[in-house]
This record gives structure tokens, sequence and C-alpha cells, in this order.
């Protein structure tokens, strides 16, 4: 005699599956999303922080080849040179 058809479980939900979360796909969009983002702006922060490093350098040397030129300047003034 023929066995009945036994009645399993939709493959899609189970009793011993654990719960899944319905936000997890999109937490981890965002976690990425976020991830790639810092590493772009640490990108753009250390490109910048050398435009500034050589433009502070540049003001500094400016300053004291001004400030070297106005000494020598009253030096010789001051003492006839």
């Amino acid at each position: 005699m023929a066995q009945p058809a036994q009645t399993t479980p939709s493959p899609r939900v189970r009793d011993d599956d654990p719960p899944l979360d319905p936000e997890a796909v999109s937490r981890n969009y965002r976690f990425h999303r976020a991830r790639r983002a810092a590493k772009a702006k640490r990108h753009r922060e250390k490109r910048w922080a050398g435009v500034r490093f050589w433009l502070v350098l540049a003001l500094v040397v400016v300053v004291t080849g001004v400030l070297a030129a106005r000494t020598l300047g009253e030096i010789e003034r001051v003492f006839g040179l």
C-alpha cells in the first residue's frame, strides 16, 4: 500500500531556525557605506594636511626673509655700513 505524503515545514521557516533580523541587510549596507566614507574622508584630510604644511612653511620662509631684510637694513642704517 502507498504511504501518505509527508508534510514537511516550509524550507523558508523552520522551528529550529534562529529568528532573522529584518534590518540586518540595511544595517550592514550602512556600515560599509560609512566605512567607505570614512576612508575617503581620511584620504581627503591627509591630502589637505600636506597642502597646509607647505603653505605654512612658505609663509614662514617669506616672513623670515622679510624680517631678515628689514633687520639688515636697520643694521646698515644704524652702523652706516
